[in-house]
């Protein structure tokens, strides 16, 4: 596969991150065909492995995404920029600081934003509550889903 077509799989992945982080865009399916993608074009056993262990953690997401609250942001009170604040920092974090960083980020995230909208500590806090409660547990699921999948994509892009 050339740097080129890498590159071109590599923005449709964060596409597909950022479609995570925008109701009605199906975020995980397009993570999921870039992945595809670059398996079927590079064909090593890695890239087989990526794909195989990708539909199982998507599927296992999609299986467990009725367990969560669904998304209703318009209930969290929170602007809609700072739900797309926390959701970026989120992809930040996860790169700098691998794994617990995407969950640091997107919390820290929304805190900081309401904080500086809100201006005080508790009513930061009782916002971010109430925006987890709204939208975040299902949408840091599901992202976080398809950052360990871009991570395990680019593990094996680095390596080979």
């Amino acid at each position: 596969m050339g740097v080129w077509q890498l590159i071109a799989v590599g923005l449709v992945i964060l596409l597909g991150l950022v479609g995570v982080l925008v109701p009605g865009v199906p975020g995980q399916a397009i993570v999921w065909a870039a992945v595809l993608w670059w398996a079927l074009t590079d064909r090593s056993p890695a890239a087989w492995a990526v794909l195989i262990g990708a539909t199982a953690l998507l599927l296992l997401n999609q299986a467990l995404k009725p367990l969560l609250r669904p998304r209703r942001p318009r209930e969290s009170g929170a602007p809609r920029k700072t739900l797309m604040l926390g959701g970026i920092a989120g992809i930040v974090g996860f790169f700098v600081l691998p794994v617990v960083g995407g969950i640091v980020g997107y919390v820290g995230a929304i805190y900081g934003a309401e904080r500086l909208r809100l201006g005080s500590g508790g009513a930061a806090r009782a916002s971010l509550r109430s925006v987890m409660r709204a939208t975040g547990y299902s949408v840091l699921v599901e992202l976080f889903a398809c950052l360990l999948v871009t991570g395990a994509w680019l593990v094996v892009v680095i390596r080979s």
